[in-house]
């Protein structure tokens, strides 16, 4: 009974006619949406789709992962149904060297997705991450794959329990909510108040639904402007919910070179600016101000 989709009835399975009728339409973004009890990867998946030729717009959640990967190679599993693991297949017809900006528009999409449906406090920490507070809620990994596709995934942990974390650096919806009085007990997993805790965020079907229209509106403005993340509006509101620029960081560089300083800014194509420096990449640890 363990294998059942139904085995968690505090975690029921999400529907995929529901979810095609509302989100897929004439004209719109979003041209096919499959959900999968169990993968290995999202991202693996549909990076070997895209290849024979899906349409840019696919959309596949899996209600269990367990081969999921972050950025570095590091693994993102959570037991079933218990967060959103989605990857959506694109393919921008903007500049090479502005596609950089995907993982953050996807950061920036759903932090407010979240903001709205969870009302919590979700900042960004570059270039991927969802925070909140110090600890991570969400990742977002983008890969390129051949032919002009780019597939880009995102795991959301929305009711893990304490016990469930990966990681003490870690965090979900449902410990946020009930840090405020709301939600579920973050050690038992029993509701507060069920009614209250469905109307505030953990609830998985307004969840992708809203991070699903966030990256379609916020994806058609930079599409628009030919990527041009200014022109759009996508840096001003990445550095507005950033929780790293202001800070105090160690950034782990490749050749294993290490870059500490104050974080400045976001550049024109997506890199955080460091101590005068400008990176492209580099494994960012916040670093805890001295008491």
């Amino acid at each position: 009974m363990s294998d059942s989709r139904f085995a968690d009835l505090d975690r029921p399975p999400l529907n995929q006619a529901a979810l095609t009728r509302a989100l897929v339409r004439p004209g719109g973004l979003w041209t096919d949406l499959t959900i999968v009890d169990r993968t290995g990867s999202t991202n693996a998946d549909l990076a070997q789709q895209a290849r024979a030729g899906a349409r840019e717009g696919t959309v596949l959640i899996a209600e269990s992962q367990f081969a999921g990967r972050g950025r570095l190679g590091r693994i993102w599993n959570a037991p079933p149904r218990s967060g959103l693991t989605f990857s959506v297949l694109l393919r921008p017809q903007v500049p090479p060297v502005r596609q950089g900006w995907l993982p953050l528009l996807f950061g920036v999409a759903a932090a407010s997705a979240v903001r709205r449906v969870a009302e919590l406090d979700v900042r960004l920490k570059w270039p991927n991450d969802l925070l909140v507070g110090e600890k991570k809620l969400a990742g977002v990994l983008a890969e390129r794959v051949e032919n002009g596709s780019v597939v880009v995934g995102v795991g959301l942990n929305v009711s893990l329990r304490a016990a469930e974390l990966p990681v003490d650096t870690a965090t979900s919806i449902a410990i946020e909510l009930a840090d405020t009085g709301t939600g579920t007990d973050a050690d038992t997993g029993t509701d507060a108040d069920p009614d209250r805790e469905r109307a505030h965020g953990t609830d998985r079907d307004p969840l992708i639904r809203a991070i699903l229209r966030e990256i379609e509106s916020h994806y058609r403005e930079w599409i628009a402007a030919d990527g041009d993340a200014d022109a759009c509006g996508l840096r001003a509101a990445y550095q507005a919910a950033s929780a790293t620029i202001g800070r105090e960081v160690r950034v782990e560089l490749p050749g294993e070179r290490i870059l500490t300083g104050t974080a400045t800014g976001i550049d024109p194509l997506g890199h955080l600016q460091v101590a005068g420096q400008t990176l492209s990449a580099g494994d960012v640890v916040h670093v805890r101000p001295s008491s």
